[in-house]
């Protein structure tokens, strides 16, 4: 059993004041009608909270901590005492913190929705993700999802459907809001598509391995990672891989993340592609939108960081 699972439980089952996760009163959701909806991270905050409106309320768990290396806290759990449903992405990414907290909350009503189990299993992309969270687990398929406006059409009518299943009386209201923010997505996804219609120069390096539907998407070719472990720097063998994989495909693009802003190894990547003889290789910062700042999220927010991927992406490409 994981540490913070053990701690969690043995709190819980003390009854000791102020850190009973689950056994103390929780008075930060407001006193109306409708579903209480928390969400994993801020991704699925804007999905969620599009589709309530003002039918349901939405609340959002990780923000400078995402989900490669979330630790779960007992306040966490204290949000949940009292929630209806808890969307995760699922595919292995969020659900272990997601059972942890359920235990730690006593809210053995609440319902966990992994919004990944709303994907068809063929449109999965393979992948290798490791957790900081959960001791080295890796797994076969790559979770980030709502990378893709595709899959993130798909996470939002699955929103859509289990609120209509709490809250039936507004289930108007919800697929009504629903259709409106997927005409976004999709508008979302032909822009993107438009802007880099004209570039030629189509493969990239991924910091960690996370972009397999973003590229797809949008019709990129990710040929390597410079992280296989989010966080962690690459061993000299893999790194050497690495640039030989570049300078047989001619590969300028080094993707980094806002998350780890030292971008040391992505660095290290650029300068040994230049020392290969590589045209002007350039590093492309691409969000992947697991942290948020909490006064930045808003409903708008997904869109707007996606689309600044994608301007990033314009000016870097040829």
């Amino acid at each position: 059993m994981p540490r913070f699972t053990r701690l969690l439980l043995l709190l819980c089952s003390a009854g000791l004041p102020g850190l009973a996760v689950g056994c103390t009163s929780d008075n930060e959701w407001p006193d109306r009608e409708g579903p209480k909806v928390v969400v994993s991270f801020a991704p699925l905050y804007c999905f969620a909270v599009n589709v309530a409106g003002d039918d349901a309320v939405v609340k959002n768990l990780m923000t400078s901590a995402g989900p490669h290396d979330f630790n779960p806290t007992d306040a966490d759990a204290r949000v949940l005492r009292k929630a209806d449903v808890f969307f995760i992405n699922g595919i292995d990414l969020d659900t272990q913190p997601a059972i942890t907290l359920k235990r730690g909350s006593g809210n053995r009503e609440l319902r966990i929705v992994e919004l990944g189990s709303k994907i068809p299993a063929g449109s999965l992309v393979e992948g290798v993700c490791h957790h900081e969270s959960h001791e080295g687990h890796s797994h076969g398929m790559d979770p980030h999802i709502w990378l893709s406006p595709d899959m993130a059409i798909l996470q939002v009518q699955g929103i859509c459907d289990e609120l209509k299943a709490l809250d039936p009386e507004h289930a108007a209201q919800y697929e009504q809001r629903a259709a409106g923010y997927i005409e976004k997505l999709t508008k979302l996804k032909a822009d993107g598509i438009a802007m880099l219609a004209d570039k030629t120069d189509r493969n990239i390096v991924s910091f960690h391995d996370s972009l397999g539907y973003f590229a797809r998407t949008f019709k990129l070719n990710v040929v390597g990672t410079v992280q296989t472990k989010p966080g962690v720097e690459p061993t000299t063998e893999e790194l050497n891989k690495l640039i030989k994989e570049c300078k047989d495909k001619h590969v300028r693009l080094v993707a980094v993340e806002p998350q780890y802003t030292s971008n040391t190894a992505g660095r290290v990547v650029l300068e040994r592609l230049k020392e290969a003889g590589i045209p002007d290789p350039a590093l492309v910062e691409i969000d992947t939108l697991e942290t948020v700042i909490p006064a930045d999220l808003a409903p708008d927010w997904y869109e707007k960081k996606m689309r600044a991927n994608l301007e990033a992406l314009k000016a870097a490409m040829k």
